[in-house]
């Protein structure tokens, strides 16, 4: 993780800000649909700065530079810059925001610029008004992206081919999910909706791609009036099957088109609209509140465009059953490939005294589920970790820049995968030899956060903002804590972090409740940097639940675990545990072993007689302290 010279690549990039009379330029993380992981042609960002992580913003002044990422990255970040930046750790006290930082620079009739594509309409407007408030003179659209410019060997843009998800896997016609989404347009009286995320196109349409790595995602854009659907994506990519499954109901046009074309048509609504009485409101179109700002500009600007939460992220974001068998189904699979993966592990780094680093590790990983039903890659980078490498909360190892993993530390695995009919994300932390005091305690203390929030009831209406505490308490009474969200929501062969629903202390988790077919991660974990790491994640699916009464007649909703994978018995210390406690883990180690030993029994492998040892020892069931009866 060593920082890479950046002093070229500044100084090329200030000389192009002075050509186009651009004072404090901004270089965000994102592609031109918000999305969160990227095409490695979009990674200007990291191009600019060196650090690699997935969140941040560079801001380069003339003589100043400065990224901003939040607490996941802290201890990466500082690895990976070199001295020409500044680290601001979003967050932290005193520490102002990359938007702070941009207009107190913008002082004194400076000019800021940004590539409009990069940033959403609501963030540039809200920002052009802190600068406008710090004496700045404006936030300037850069359409030309001046790192592009500079980047001499930037990679192309990918252009893999889409596929179908058969109903199979998605449960819902696409047209089904269209009609439901006019109905929409017909509550806002609105000609179009303009569709720009991702994933949210790859869902309406029932197509996956594989453009961006991890996310079985394609570029495009979609554009759905009432009477019309547009799908924006290069035809080369489309087979024979994906536009017969289309249809004539879809209309086909060029990727690049969509800025003119939008612009057009926004033009001749306008032009129709002069003939309606004076009093009429003015049509307007749709946009999620994640659009970007250049797609804002070529509608009309504010005064022609609604931006919205999606309603298509909404309706994604709740699984039908067919998804949510899938999830099942997929993380029984999954969580064998796991279970085959650490009886491995250990049997490699105790029974046979074998030299493994970390990436060795992590690609027997991928290869074991490789050979899982549905298999269709992974869903992240593998963070294999050993020692004080998991106390980097996404660290990503790379060959010849990696540790060897020790046996006699601890070893912590976030890892997930892409199958056709879910998507995974599991974390478990493990010890091979003997842990410290200290390791012990802080394992017990996530564990119980990670099940203390999976025991939470709340009555419907209750935001993943409302639920963080509970994950963290047994944390905060040790005076202990930990810099990232406690839960994400996950997609259905789709983005491993989808929102808009979430747990954790971010405002927006407050703004969405959480709904009956949501699947979210349980994830809670702790982190000495230079020592050592916690994380336990397991995946959970939202339902309603039966309680003694209904107060307000509303009803309660509860988690339901879909994640099969043993914890770990040598960091836990029993004697933390309440009786409830105890008895939640022995019920799910229980339901791990059955639904998992069929993957080993009755073979005579060795790796599978090794995985079902494994198994078994690690559910074996623990005794309630108090009681002294297993599973009261």
């Amino acid at each position: 993780m060593a920082p890479i010279n950046t002093t070229d690549r500044l100084s090329q990039l200030r000389q192009l800000m002075r050509q186009n009379n651009v004072d404090v330029y901004i270089v965000p993380s994102e592609d031109s649909h918000q999305s969160e992981y990227i095409a490695q042609c979009d990674a200007r960002r990291e191009y600019i700065c060196g650090f690699t992580g997935s969140a941040g913003t560079a801001v380069i002044t003339h003589d100043k530079a400065s990224l901003a990422t939040d607490g996941r990255y802290f201890n990466q970040a500082a690895q990976q810059l070199d001295d020409n930046w500044e680290l601001l750790k979003q967050g932290m006290q005193d520490v102002p925001t990359w938007q702070e930082w941009t207009a107190d620079q913008s002082e004194g009739g400076k000019v800021v610029g940004v590539d409009p594509s990069l940033i959403t309409a609501p963030d540039a407007r809200k920002l052009a008004d802190k600068i406008k408030k710090k004496g700045g003179k404006e936030l300037k659209a850069v359409r030309q992206n001046l790192v592009d410019q500079i980047w001499g060997d930037r990679p192309t843009r990918p252009n893999e081919k889409v596929k179908v998800l058969g109903l199979e896997f998605s449960g819902k016609k696409f047209q089904d999910k269209i009609e439901d989404l006019r109905k929409e347009l017909d509550k806002k009286k609105s000609p179009a909706i303009i569709v720009s995320m991702l994933d949210e196109i790859a869902w309406l349409f029932n197509l996956r791609g594989s453009d961006i790595p991890y996310n079985p995602v394609f570029f495009s854009y979609a554009v759905i009036t009432p009477k019309t659907a547009t799908l924006y994506v290069e035809e080369k990519k489309l087979s024979p099957e994906v536009k017969l499954h289309l249809g004539d109901s879809v209309a086909i046009r060029p990727y690049d088109a969509i800025f003119e074309e939008i612009e057009s048509f926004s033009a001749s609504v306008a032009e129709e609209s002069n003939g309606t009485t004076p009093a009429a409101k003015p049509k307007k179109f749709l946009t999620s509140n994640r659009a970007s700002w250049a797609l804002s500009q070529s509608l009309g600007g504010e005064d022609k465009v609604e931006e919205i939460r999606s309603p298509v992220g909404d309706a994604k974001a709740v699984k039908n059953d067919t998804e949510l068998d899938g999830m099942r189904q997929c993380h029984i699979r999954d969580g064998a490939a796991l279970i085959e993966y650490f009886a491995w592990l250990e049997d490699q780094l105790i029974n046979k005294k074998a030299t493994l680093d970390e990436v060795d590790a992590a690609d027997k990983l991928e290869q074991i589920r490789s050979k899982h039903q549905y298999f269709a890659g992974l869903s992240f980078d593998t963070i294999s970790s050993t020692g004080a490498n998991a106390a980097v909360i996404h660290y990503k190892p790379e060959k010849g820049n990696c540790s060897i993993i020790d046996p006699k530390a601890i070893y912590l695995c976030d890892s997930g995968c892409q199958y056709q009919d879910g998507t995974t994300d599991t974390t478990r932390t493990l010890h091979f030899g003997e842990p410290s005091e200290m390791e012990i305690k802080a394992y017990t203390l996530v564990l119980k956060g990670n099940i203390a929030l999976e025991l939470m009831k709340w009555p419907k209406g209750v935001s993943g903002f409302a639920l963080d505490m509970s994950a963290r308490q047994f944390l905060w009474a040790e005076g202990l804590d930990y810099r990232h969200g406690t839960g994400h929501g996950v997609g259905s062969f789709l983005n491993v972090h989808e929102g808009p629903i979430g747990i954790g202390t971010r405002l927006q988790y407050s703004e969405v409740s959480l709904a009956p077919g949501n699947v979210i991660s349980n994830e809670p974990g702790y982190y000495e940097d230079g020592n050592f790491g916690i994380r336990i994640e397991n995946i959970v699916v939202v339902r309603e639940v039966k309680t003694a009464h209904t107060f307000g007649d509303k009803p309660f909703l509860g988690f339901d675990h879909v994640t099969m994978v043993p914890m770990c018995r040598k960091l836990i210390d029993a004697k933390m545990l309440t009786d409830v406690e105890i008895k939640y883990l022995n019920d799910y180690h229980q339901e791990v072993l059955e639904k998992t030993k069929g993957y080993f029994e009755g073979k005579d492998g060795e790796s599978d007689k090794v995985a079902l040892d494994w198994l078994k020892r690690e559910t074996q069931p623990y005794y309630a302290v108090r009681l002294g009866v297993a599973g009261l």
